[in-house]
């Protein structure tokens, strides 16, 4: 039986999912934070925001920071496994 390598091992994918989760766990705290000082920003600028306002500047800067954590994550997930190397190329 071959050697399983990188994300087919059972034991070094839980380690990289859970690396993985931790990463995103941070970059929500970031998220947080980010979008609490553009609020705080927003609202010394043009005086009280509504609830619609809120949410956009929730949606539209928290969701871009996540999508763009998730999505590097995944990519660090893939070069960072080997699991990129695994691909059989076959030309």
């Amino acid at each position: 039986m071959p050697k399983r390598s990188g994300l087919d091992d059972p034991d070094y994918a839980a380690f990289a999912w859970a690396r993985y989760r931790r990463v995103l766990g941070w970059m929500a705290i970031v998220a947080v934070v980010f979008i609490a000082g553009a609020i705080l920003v927003l609202e010394q600028v043009y005086g009280p925001l509504g609830w619609v306002a809120i949410l956009a500047v929730i949606g539209g800067a928290g969701g871009s920071i996540m999508l763009a954590a998730a999505l590097m994550g995944l990519v660090f997930l893939s070069s960072g496994s080997g699991h990129d190397e695994s691909i059989d190329d076959p030309e």
